[in-house]
């Protein structure tokens, strides 16, 4: 694997190592400061992820780059990066499978190696168990910082289901804000 993001993304784009590559219209590899350390990290893409080749780009997106905003980090300029577990999207927005997030796992390692975060972020209950504990429950363990080989990891609720059940939006927003806390504590 290279040791750039843009080499790397050039590598990923030749990936098939799954069924999801030969599937996909674009591969939504990560977007943002590729100096970031923050590293938000989501489960896959979806259907306008897909076609935009960019991730967090449809609803879930803008609720997403709402809380950004509101912590002073924006999207674009905020010192952080965007991508998810799998690069490719699973058809009809499924749960990529276990052996898909398995063969795309190394694309995301890859990406910690060149970006070396102090922060990541999971977005949701997939990326969460994925990165930081198998029995990781967002609804009783969002907001809290682990440290794993070095790096912070934190898992909050993901923006998809956020609109699907607002009631979880206050507790979000107080991780972000924790976030925040933690990132300026760092003095990143």
């Amino acid at each position: 694997m290279s040791d750039s993001m843009q080499q790397l993304r050039a590598q990923c784009e030749e990936c098939q190592n799954c069924p999801l590559g030969a599937t996909r219209t674009n591969l939504v590899f990560g977007v943002g400061d590729p100096a970031a350390k923050v590293l938000f990290v989501g489960e896959g893409p979806g259907e306008q992820e897909d076609l935009q080749g960019e991730p967090f780009v449809g609803k879930s997106g803008q609720l997403l780059d709402r809380y950004l905003e509101l912590i002073d980090r924006p999207r674009d300029g905020g010192g952080i990066y965007i991508a998810n577990i799998v690069k490719c999207r699973p058809p009809h927005n499924r749960d990529p499978k276990p052996e898909e997030s398995e063969q795309c796992l190394p694309w995301l390692r890859a990406q910690v190696r060149v970006l070396r975060p102090q922060i990541i972020v999971c977005l949701g209950r997939i990326a969460a168990q994925r990165l930081i504990d198998p029995d990781f429950r967002v609804t009783r363990e969002h907001g809290v910082f682990r440290e794993k080989g070095g790096i912070l990891f934190m898992g909050t609720f993901h923006p998809a289901a956020l609109l699907r059940n607002s009631a979880q939006k206050k507790d979000a927003l107080a991780d972000f804000q924790a976030l925040r806390d933690k990132m300026e504590a760092l003095g990143l």
